[in-house]
């Protein structure tokens, strides 16, 4: 039986780990699954780190893709995730309805966080946009990965987060201290999209093609959908 390596992006944690684990149960494959922010994941893969199968966003897809590093035939859609604002679990929840309610809320937050994946450079673009950059000065702080925006929150009750709704289920199934006070507004809204593929470089190819394969399928897409991972490309 073959060993299968997955390097994927967190936002999609629940839904991979879950999928994997079946596919475990169902081939005798052993798979394990790294998780991290996809701008870590492309320079991984770039610096020619091994892995049998990638998740990650469309855009290092094409990227891998266009470096002779997954197999074309393999890659499928995953789903997408939607951002939210994280408040501490014991925070009185505010009111989130539009731009201008999502702007107070961050101003009134003791610090705003994000992370330095795809999700944190659109937060970051989103504060300057809002022209919020200046008045919350250096209370904005940047971690690393989307658990790290969970556990800021959860220690500091002051803070707000902004980080994808699928992360902060995770932190929340593990007792994280943490709640959504709302989808980001309509028309301030970032869907991000993940797709999964085998890696051409794979010593196990046939396995990791199945795996990867799984992980597009409609029987997958139910389970995403029910971790916060909604459908439709």
């Amino acid at each position: 039986m073959a060993t299968i390596k997955v390097l994927s992006a967190g936002a999609v944690k629940r839904g991979v780990s879950q999928i994997a684990s079946e596919f475990e149960r169902d081939t005798g494959n052993r798979v394990t699954v790294e998780f991290t922010p996809v701008p870590e994941l492309r320079k991984r893969i770039a610096a020619g780190e091994a892995a049998d199968v990638v998740v990650a966003t469309p855009a290092a897809m094409d990227e891998f893709a266009k470096q002779g590093k997954i197999l074309a035939d393999s890659r499928g859609y995953v789903g997408r995730s939607s951002m939210g604002v994280v408040i501490h679990a014991d925070a009185a929840m505010p009111e989130i309805r539009d731009t201008p309610s999502f702007s107070k809320a961050l101003l009134g937050a003791t610090a705003v966080v994000h992370n330095e994946a795809s999700s944190g450079i659109y937060a970051a673009k989103l504060i300057d946009k809002l022209g919020l950059a200046k008045d919350l000065g250096s209370r904005i702080v940047v971690v690393k990965g989307g658990a790290a925006v969970m556990e800021y929150v959860a220690a500091h009750p002051g803070a707000a987060g902004l980080a994808q709704i699928s992360e902060l289920m995770v932190l929340m199934d593990r007792g994280c201290a943490v709640k959504l006070a709302a989808p980001l507004p309509d028309e301030i809204q970032n869907e991000t999209s993940y797709e999964a593929a085998a890696a051409a470089a794979s010593k196990t190819q046939d396995a990791a093609r199945a795996l990867a394969i799984r992980l597009t399928s409609g029987t997958a897409k139910a389970v995403f959908a029910a971790t916060g991972i909604s459908q439709g490309a």
